[in-house]
């Protein structure tokens, strides 16, 4: 009888007989059938969902509590979502914030032990926001102390007298104590405002207003005398008759003379240079923040024509020559006037990466999505509330957290993240912030909004998968995200005055949990 060539394992038992040989290399196989099962079974083990999730809750009361969910059998109510694991979701890239005069301002009043804790729980890899990401601007923006400019000299095209020396005393502090946390943050840049000698009016401003010393006669610019200027019209965020802005600028405010429009798109690339002398890099530039609020803090208002001819002509081409690597985006979009958008989108669609949307640019990200598939959309500026930092500014934002990510958006950039007191700007108006600083007692705390973020932030990581959304429906909200380790994080809120069940279908099982009145829900899969 022929023997297999590993038979020769048991050639010292020469003595048996060729059925016992074969007993002892069948006996051989079963064993290594049994072994491969086993090792088959592990496998399956570790790959298969896991049943367990850790459960965080944060309600106005009581912040972050922790627990334990487990996948059950049955749901007693129909689930928000279905995840069957096969979704190949849209990737989620990073979290991050803008850093501001005021927002530095605030952290000062602490004492140094409370500054690093801060700093810490908002940058740091092991923190609560885990942020990697920072908003900056060039020249002052509406959270600034007053209006200041890289650039004061009339008619400076060879940028001679450009400078940072303002930001290196102010704004550049507060990245560096970021950095100190985070020393692989990046950053993007918008301005509010060209300098003043750049624009129509010669000043900041768009409209005069007792916060500003443009006079009231140049008012008509904007829309060339076509009637008065109604004070809600022009106002930073709200719809009249369903759209925002009601009407649309008649003119650009940038001067559109070559000479101007050269210069200022060498402006970006001078303060991309200044920046990265100081370590501070800069991967993406959006040419205007509000380019549809008429403001009376730094601003600026612009046409259709006029952003498509500055940025195809000038500012994308000038980025190409001298930073290949800056990406260019176009926005920010506050206006919900989809058509408009369009228009501008169409005509540098070739020449983008991405849009950017705040305020009632949110309106526009299903069809926006659907449009340009290969476009990046990026969420520039978390809406800012109007200083009451209270539980239901906190819900608001929440609301943003989901339907902005939920309709693509692979990038989140919150706009205060600390201020003092009531968040009152230079020009009079009121804003929140993640971290509220009393000036009296100089202590601060952490808002609700702080907690809105971090049951975002605190898990899903960038390189992370948004695989299911759940759209606001009777004050409830989900998300499902899938981690690169694979480890599926589901977010849930309640904004409602009940309690309530909820339930997530994953494959056969289902996520149920109870849910508290006004409260916000993260579940991590371990």
């Amino acid at each position: 009888m022929d023997f297999p060539m590993k038979i020769p394992i048991f050639a010292h038992k020469s003595h048996l007989q060729p059925t016992t040989y074969m007993q002892h290399f069948n006996e051989i196989n079963n064993i290594r059938g049994i072994a491969f099962t086993v090792a088959m079974l592990a496998a399956s083990l570790l790959t298969a969902p896991a049943q367990t999730f850790i459960h965080y809750t944060t309600t106005d009361g009581k912040a972050w509590q922790q627990s334990k969910s487990r996948l059950e059998g049955k749901a007693a109510t129909a689930p928000l979502l279905t995840i069957t694991g096969q979704e190949e979701g849209h990737e989620f890239r990073a979290w991050g914030t803008c850093f501001n005069e005021l927002g530095l301002d605030a952290l000062r009043l602490l004492t140094d032990d409370a500054q690093q804790e801060v700093m810490r729980n908002v940058f740091a890899p092991d923190g609560d926001l885990k942020f990697t990401r920072g908003r900056l601007t060039m020249n002052a923006n509406d959270y600034s102390r007053s209006w200041y400019s890289c650039d004061t000299v009339p008619g400076d095209f060879q940028l001679r007298y450009f400078n940072i020396e303002h930001d290196k005393q102010n704004v550049i502090q507060l990245i560096r104590m970021a950095q100190h946390h985070q020393p692989d943050l990046t950053f993007w840049v918008s301005p509010w405002s060209p300098p003043a000698w750049m624009k129509i009016n010669q000043d900041y401003p768009v409209v005069s207003s007792r916060y500003n010393r443009q006079p009231k006669e140049k008012d008509y610019l904007l829309f060339e005398g076509l009637g008065p200027i109604d004070e809600q019209e022009v106002m930073t965020a709200g719809q009249q008759d369903g759209k925002f802005p009601k009407r649309l600028a008649a003119q650009d405010y940038m001067i559109q003379d070559p000479r101007y429009l050269q210069a200022y798109a060498d402006m970006f690339c001078r303060f991309i240079d200044l920046y990265a002398e100081e370590y501070i890099p800069i991967d993406m530039v959006m040419y205007q923040n509000e380019a549809y609020s008429y403001t009376a803090y730094p601003g600026c208002a612009w046409t259709a024509e006029g952003t498509i001819r500055f940025n195809r002509d000038y500012l994308v081409p000038t980025l190409k020559k001298k930073h290949p690597k800056v990406k260019t985006y176009i926005g920010t979009f506050n206006t919900n006037r989809l058509d408009y958008v369009e228009r501008i989108v169409d005509g540098l669609r070739n020449e983008v990466s991405g849009i950017g949307l705040q305020w009632e640019g949110r309106e526009n990200l299903s069809a926006l999505r659907q449009r340009y598939p290969e476009l990046h959309l990026v969420s520039t500026e978390s809406e800012c509330g109007n200083g009451s930092m209270d539980w239901r500014a906190a819900e608001h934002t929440f609301h943003l957290l989901c339907d902005y990510i939920g309709h693509g958006c692979d990038e989140y950039f919150i706009w205060n993240f600390i201020l003092a007191d009531n968040g009152q700007s230079s020009w009079g108006w009121k804003q929140n912030a993640l971290i509220q600083v009393d000036t009296k007692t100089r202590r601060h705390r952490y808002t609700g909004e702080y907690y809105a973020v971090k049951h975002f932030s605190q898990f899903v990581t960038p390189g992370s998968r948004m695989i299911g959304y759940y759209p606001m429906s009777e004050g409830l909200q989900a998300i499902v995200f899938v981690t690169p380790q694979q480890k599926r994080i589901v977010i849930v809120g309640n904004s409602t005055d009940k309690p309530c069940e909820a339930s997530i279908k994953m494959n056969k099982k289902y996520l149920v949990s109870q849910l508290a009145p006004h409260s916000f829900h993260t579940f991590v899969e371990r």
